[in-house]
């Protein structure tokens, strides 16, 4: 394996991580670190790559984004509540600049736009 690889291979592993993380974190973007962790893999791993596509939870996701570029219904909710909830914590239990407090809530819009642009993944007609 050429250093090349492995250091593709540390770079997937990173994204997938911060993917994964952006799960849990509204603030980071979980489906562009999933699909670069993909292509990392791809570049380096065949191994990896198929584990990452085949994976339970985040290989049906990557694949419908890959494929249709849609999320689902479901994911749209959960990230948007998610997102909102995490703002509005923030902005009103541990902030208190009025401008810093604009600024997460402009995010959060920016967001939740980002999030509502792209097509409803639906599996019975997609």
């Amino acid at each position: 394996m050429t250093i090349w690889k492995i250091l593709l291979i540390i770079a997937g592993c990173i994204a997938l991580f911060l993917g994964i993380l952006g799960i849990f974190l509204p603030i980071l973007p979980t489906t562009p670190f999933l699909l670069l962790a993909s292509f990392l893999f791809l570049k380096s791993s065949e191994k990896l790559h198929n584990w990452l596509l085949n994976h339970k939870y985040l290989g049906t996701y990557i694949r419908q984004f890959q494929e249709y570029k849609a999320i689902t219904l479901e994911t749209k909710i959960v990230t948007i509540a998610l997102l909102w909830f995490t703002i509005c914590f923030s902005v009103f239990c541990f902030i208190d600049k009025w401008w810093l407090r604009l600024l997460l809530l402009a995010i959060a819009v920016g967001v939740t736009i980002h999030v509502l642009s792209y097509k409803t993944y639906k599996k019975d007609n997609k």
